[in-house]
């Protein structure tokens, strides 16, 4: 990877990054509204045509016509101050944190500059990274840019990003998928802990690779525009206010249990393992498809290490995404609600879950981190965490066992050390029309269902998918499927 960089000279990058930056402004303070034009829901696209005619992007060259042209701008008030996160977007594995459910992979390559004074301000990252929508049908788009920050004024910051495809032969060939046009946010102190955020994401990428089922809701900015960037952050910066506030667990009969904090982050991690296996691109390469209509269910291997104190074990994991007649909004309450859950959990032993205990992670109440059990006598729990903003839903559980749990809670263990076997579902709106069996469907809601099962032992040499155990996990995902479109009348 570094070494097929290593031909770009700094001095040249220096300079592609401040062409990008005076690009980026421009567009990003544009209050006149001549580059850009309000959609659906409000969300402002560039009018390209008048793009042309005001910026040349001489560093980066012509666009490509084998490429589409995605460009999307969005404000909102985010709470966070400006300079936590500018060190959140210059920090990769904060940036991969705080974004998972987008940025599945980010790596600094090179630390061109590392800002003046002991300050980020022009500090300049050649960073390598794959970013994703949460469904195996929408590729990964893998990218290598250059991030540069500027403070323009106190409490002003700018973060951009630039590919730098045309620095070097070696990513300026025809086989390109994506680049990133300049793009990044402008972030403005405001009162009370609040930032005001503006995102301009300008992507070309090539559309051939997309499943027919996603091209709507890509072309349309909500899988890598600028909305989806804006509410990703609003939520996870509403979760992160609520763990430093020390969160309590809430019982049903409104007692408090402390712990809280300490199941936030085992929470997390069930998340942020489930974010990573959506998309298979970085777990072993012997994935399978097996025909379930829309798009075929994606099988693949890994290593479960949850605990390096234990042998390893394998993991299963299946993936599969498909449309329902149906609102996300709707999908996303029949599938959080613990009530319902034997309606379409074939391992929930055919009666309804109870709700012991609960943190609230965001004002809506979509958004919330709970402990599920079948019966007082159950010796597992199920750990849930649904998030809700205006880009999608995400509803994301794991067995624990409740021994293990206590420890974590009653600060004993590591919650790094909490057994996970993340399973879950990804809702979305489908963008616009959708085909389906050869006919355009307006509305409804795309959803992603994955499973993982354990495998007794895990040999890296040997990590081969058994036509049995395809056969079961892909039948879960099957199963599932259809207990929730009988649920659901569909």
């Amino acid at each position: 990877m570094e070494g097929i960089l290593m031909s770009i000279d700094k001095s040249v990058a220096a300079e592609l990054a401040s062409e990008a930056m005076e690009e980026f402004m421009k567009m990003a303070m544009d209050r006149e509204e001549v580059l850009w034009s309000q959609g659906h829901g409000g969300k402002e696209a560039l009018i390209y045509k008048e793009y042309l005619n005001q910026f040349t992007s001489a560093g980066m060259g012509q666009s490509s016509p084998d490429l589409k042209t995605d460009a999307t701008r969005a404000t909102a008030m985010v709470f966070i101050k400006s300079l936590s996160l500018v060190e959140a977007l210059m920090n990769m594995k904060q940036w991969k944190d705080m974004l998972c459910c987008i940025v599945s992979r980010a790596i600094t390559v090179d630390v061109i500059s590392s800002g003046s004074g002991g300050s980020l301000d022009g500090a300049l990252l050649l960073i390598y990274a794959e970013l994703q929508v949460l469904s195996p049908l929408v590729p990964t788009r893998d990218v290598f840019f250059l991030r540069f920050c500027k403070q323009h004024k106190e409490g002003v910051w700018a973060v951009v990003d630039v590919s730098v495809d045309s620095l070097t032969e070696s990513l300026s060939s025809s086989s390109l998928k994506c680049r990133k046009r300049p793009s990044g946010c402008l972030i403005q102190d405001m009162p009370n802990g609040f930032s005001k955020v503006t995102w301009v994401e300008h992507w070309e990428y090539d559309e051939s690779e997309i499943h027919s089922l996603y091209r709507p809701f890509i072309s349309s900015g909500m899988g890598f525009g600028a909305h989806r960037w804006l509410a990703t952050l609003q939520r996870q910066t509403e979760r992160l206010a609520t763990e430093l506030a020390t969160p309590h667990l809430q019982n049903m009969v409104g007692g408090r249990v402390d712990g809280g904090r300490s199941l936030l982050k085992v929470a997390e991690r069930m998340r942020n393992n489930f974010c990573s296996i959506v998309n298979h691109s970085t777990l072993h390469n012997g994935s399978q498809v097996l025909g379930l209509k829309d798009g075929g269910v994606r099988v693949a291997t890994r290593k479960r290490s949850d605990d390096p104190r234990k042998p390893p074990a394998g993991v299963l994991s299946a993936a599969a995404s498909i449309w329902l007649p149906v609102s996300p909004e709707r999908l996303f309450d029949f599938l959080r609600d613990g009530r319902l859950r034997n309606e379409w959990d074939m391992l929930s032993n055919g009666g309804p879950m109870h709700e012991t205990a609960y943190i609230a992670t965001g004002q809506d109440p979509g958004n919330n981190v709970s402990l599920l059990t079948a019966s007082a006598q159950s010796k597992t729990l199920i750990l849930q965490e649904s998030c809700k903003d205006s880009s999608g839903f995400l509803v994301v559980y794991s067995p624990v066992d409740i021994s293990q749990l206590n420890e974590v809670i009653n600060g004993e263990e590591d919650s790094a050390y909490v057994d996970l076997l993340p399973c879950g579902f990804s809702i979305l709106p489908p963008g616009s029309q959708v085909e389906v069996d050869d006919s355009n469907k307006e509305n409804g809601a795309l959803l992603t269902v994955v499973i993982q099962i354990t495998v007794s032992t895990y040999n890296p040499r040997k990590a081969r998918l058994t036509a049995e155990s395809v056969k079961t996990v892909s039948n879960l995902i099957s199963c599932t499927v259809r207990k929730i479109k009988s649920a659901l009348s569909l």
